[in-house]
């Protein structure tokens, strides 16, 4: 998979934008390596379900970093989300929220809805 995509740019924002209201402030690194990596999946679903052989691997690449890093980002960047996030917006993309003491999405859970969302706001359907 390459990793220079070819999103329409509003759909950028609209992640973007997704990300700030879910929580994730833009200086976290994994905020930038769980944004590619809903690009990513915007335009191929099927990331998803290799999200430790393909996905991590092309984002260490792109990112010149490792798998490892990259997924503790994510996970951190979600953590960080899942704590100080929009929990109505939570409810609308996960179908729960941090309140009724249900543990935070996995990384693959996170990135797969998320993009998921997107598809469907933006037309890719």
């Amino acid at each position: 998979m390459d990793v220079n995509t070819l999103v329409k740019p509003e759909t950028e924002r609209v992640i973007s934008s997704l990300m700030l209201e879910l929580g994730i402030p833009a200086h976290l690194r994994g905020y930038l390596y769980l944004r590619t990596a809903v690009i990513m999946c915007v335009e191929d679903m099927e990331l998803i379900g290799s999200v430790t052989k393909l996905l991590y691997p092309d984002l260490a690449k792109k990112y010149m970093t490792t798998d490892q890093k990259i997924e503790r980002a994510i996970r951190n960047a979600i953590e960080v989300s899942w704590e100080r996030g929009n929990a109505e917006l939570f409810e609308k993309l996960f179908g729960y929220d941090n309140t009724g003491g249900h543990s935070r999405p996995t990384n693959s859970e996170y990135i797969a809805s998320v993009a998921d969302y997107v598809r469907l706001e933006e037309g890719y359907v």
